[in-house]
């Protein structure tokens, strides 16, 4: 039987499974492994992610925007993203630091749920417990519901609570692209 898939990845939880596995995705080679393993005759991609402000980094952020490019125009992903906020914390006796967030768990819902008529499958990969509430909602619909994170990053809620668990850190296929590599004084 074939099926609609449609994917939501949030890129933080991906991107604590590749500094783990020490590779980076290779997401053309996802994009084929999902639709095959799921045997999808439509797989919609969606990435979730946050990224610094300009000026914030020593380093520049234009590979980063170009691989966005790459996700929209090379593969057909919907890309959500958004700037990190920076917020101020007040320490008193020691000073202010920034601490920055960038959670997605809202695009993602959003999306998760205006699309919910075009989908037999839901894919996600987080860990996020958060998502309990809306796995459960999905598979009350009749959908299935799979999880795809890793053994490090998973609430044990999630993984119980879908259809299928997978630990991204045990894909046999070759969904994997170039080694991962550090910036000087970032390891």
């Amino acid at each position: 039987m074939s099926r609609v898939v449609y994917v939501f990845i949030d890129a933080s939880n991906l991107w604590q499974a590749q500094k783990v596995k020490g590779k980076l995705f290779d997401f053309e080679k996802l994009k084929k492994y999902l639709k095959s393993k799921f045997n999808a005759s439509e797989l919609k991609v969606f990435y979730y992610t946050a990224y610094p402000a300009e000026g914030t980094r020593e380093y520049s952020q234009d590979g980063k925007h170009k691989f966005f490019t790459y996700l929209k125009k090379g593969l057909n992903f919907v890309v959500r993203k958004k700037e990190l906020k920076r917020i101020v914390i007040h320490n008193d006796g020691v000073g202010d630091s920034i601490q920055e967030k960038g959670n997605m768990d809202v695009e993602m819902t959003i999306d998760a749920l205006h699309n919910i008529k075009k989908y037999d499958t839901a894919i996600f990969f987080t860990g996020d417990s958060d998502f309990l509430a809306l796995v459960a909602y999905i598979k009350n619909t009749g959908k299935q519901v799979h999880i795809f994170s890793s053994k490090n990053n998973i609430s044990q809620e999630l993984r119980t609570g879908s259809n299928g668990y997978c630990d991204i850190l045990n894909i046999k296929e070759d969904v994997w692209g170039r080694d991962l590599k550090h910036r000087e004084g970032k390891h």
